[in-house]
């Protein structure tokens, strides 16, 4: 398929630029892949969508305050450093700065200086004693998408303003891995409370890792699109949470993933063969960690995953294509497209869109 077979215009005033309220209070569209029939709901009813057969995944990545504003230290000159992965100790991978193309390298300082690296390509080295996240704590700020533009920024803001805002919305109620640069945005709407009804209901759940990356986000430029490579990310899957997604397949229950990157998990991790052998069990998982580059468009061979939340994604994205193979382009963009006409928020802080 073409590139261009996934763009849709959507209305700037749809980009949310903030969050709801209240986590579980964002709009729910729910669409029955099988019928078409779409429904128009509240997150906080996903409940009534959901059988106590279920197996609810969860990417538990944690964001990091990956982006930094720092000034150069010999002229004083601004500049913004966004962290994509750490290589070694104190040595990490970055977004490549276009101004410093023609520089062999050049030193940036942090805050009132306790915090400085060195800029050279594509790699950051800082100087640093001890444990560098607690400085990029201090000194780095929420990797908010470049679509998020508020200016003037709109109040009121919970206490922290409005850095402590987003460090609180822009990151799900069971972050715990941490090691992404940008949120697993459906997972955004759950809150405790909510999650604890869905246990109590009877849905069991389970937490996979991925820690999400800039090449999740990376544009595709090729109007070919198998002709794009998505950037490795890092994956986990523990044991226990393997058992139970192992004891789900076996059983017939349906696998909800939360969130493209859940999926991509899921998926990557199904082996050749259908079983890995242990002790006296057959298993479809084993504990594992990895990379995986795994692109998911038209024609993919879904194994694992039965159902999927999801939020409402930018045109041409690997996310869109990921979610038109789920459920199939036509399909997806017409609900798209009812979502424009009913006013749903699109985009990281938006609405969400769950496929049964």
């Amino acid at each position: 398929m073409k590139l261009s077979d996934f763009d849709y215009n959507l209305p700037e005033e749809l980009i949310a630029q903030y969050p709801s309220d209240n986590r579980d209070e964002s709009r729910l569209l729910v669409l029955d892949k099988k019928s078409g029939k779409i429904e128009h709901t509240v997150f906080k009813d996903i409940i009534n969508y959901l059988s106590p057969s279920d197996l609810l995944v969860l990417n538990n990545t944690l964001v990091f305050p990956a982006r930094l504003i720092g000034r150069k230290k010999k002229t004083g000159g601004k500049v913004e450093v966004f962290l994509l992965k750490e290589i070694s100790q104190n040595r990490w991978e970055i977004i490549p700065h276009s101004a410093f193309r023609n520089q062999n390298s050049v030193d940036v300082v942090f805050g009132d200086g306790e915090l400085e690296c060195k800029l050279s390509g594509n790699e950051a080295i800082f100087e640093c004693n001890g444990d560098i996240y607690k400085k990029l704590e201090k000194y780095g700020k929420v990797p908010l998408p470049p679509y998020i533009k508020r200016n003037p920024p709109i109040p009121p803001f919970r206490k922290g303003g409005q850095e402590g805002f987003d460090r609180e919305r822009y990151q799900t109620v069971y972050a715990e891995n941490r090691g992404a640069v940008a949120a697993p945005t459906a997972g955004l709407h759950f809150t405790k409370e909510l999650l604890s009804d869905i246990k109590k209901y009877g849905v069991e759940t389970a937490k996979v890792t991925l820690h999400v990356g800039y090449g999740t986000f990376k544009p595709v430029k090729a109007e070919n699109i198998k002709e794009h490579k998505i950037e490795p990310e890092y994956y986990e899957i523990k044991e226990s949470e393997a058992i139970k997604i192992n004891n789900a397949v076996k059983s017939g229950k349906r696998i909800v993933a939360v969130g493209t990157t859940t999926v991509r998990t899921l998926e990557s991790v199904v082996p050749v063969h259908k079983f890995y052998v242990v002790g006296e069990e057959s298993l479809f998982f084993k504990t594992q960690s990895g990379y995986t580059d795994l692109f998911i468009y038209n024609g993919f061979n879904f194994k694992i995953t039965n159902a999927l939340l999801t939020n409402f994604h930018l045109p041409k994205s690997t996310l869109l294509m990921l979610v038109c193979a789920f459920a199939g382009r036509d399909m997806v963009l017409y609900a798209y497209n009812e979502a424009i006409k009913e006013g749903y928020r699109f985009y990281s802080y938006g609405d969400a869109m769950l496929i049964i």
